[in-house]
This record gives C-alpha cells, structure tokens and sequence, in this order.
C-alpha cells in the first residue's frame, strides 16, 4: 500500500523505523529547537559518543538530520522538509482510518428490517 505520494513504501519504512527508536526521536527534537555539536548531544545520553555517532548516521540516512563541519566540530540540525514529509505520511494514515471508522460507525447507524432481516 502506498501511503503517500512523497515518499514510497521503502522510504517510509526506513524513515519509520529511523523514528522507533526513542534517542533518535529526541535528536531530532532536540536538533529542531537549533544545531547541535554530536559532543553536545552525547552529553545528553547515558551512552557512548560513538553509539550517539550511530544513531545521528541513521538520521542522516533517513534526511531527518544534516551534519556540518564548523572548524573540529560536527554539527547536527533536523531538515524541516523531511520531518514535514514524516508528518504528512502520518496524516496520511491518520485518513485512513478516520474514513474506515465513519464507514463501521455509517453501517452501526444504519437501521435494519427485523422482519426481512435486511
């Protein structure tokens, strides 16, 4: 199923699963708010610095995230068009759903003939 016209099913798949992982949705929260060094952000994590390299790769993969050089420093800032694009597959979804439920809630009110059982 094609959920939505930006992204394909893969595209959607990796950038879902990019966002499953509860560190890497507050990076990309964390990076919306301004660009952040991975020095500043591994600060904020009770792992590693290479396991917080890791998890901004995957964002990076993915388009939530872009890093930059500035001198020695790596710098991290969410791409607002990919998290728009996550955001709109969502409301895709959310559609979905919500015309499936007022179809069910459609037939529920629906009266029926008890005598011909129609």
């Amino acid at each position: 199923m094609v959920v939505s016209t930006i992204l394909d099913d893969a595209q959607i798949d990796r950038l879902f699963h990019a966002l499953a992982d509860a560190t890497r949705r507050d990076i990309v929260r964390r990076t919306v708010e301004g660009e952040l060094s991975v020095t500043a952000l591994a600060e904020g994590y009770p792992i590693s610095f290479a396991a917080v390299q890791k998890h901004v790769a995957v964002l990076e993969r993915v388009g939530l995230v872009t890093k930059s050089r500035h001198g020695r420093e790596l710098r991290v800032r969410s791409e607002l068009q990919s998290v728009e694009r996550a955001r709109h597959a969502l409301d895709e979804l959310a559609e979905a759903w919500q015309g499936r439920v007022q179809r069910m809630s459609d037939l529920l009110d629906t009266p029926t003939d008890t005598t011909t059982g129609e």
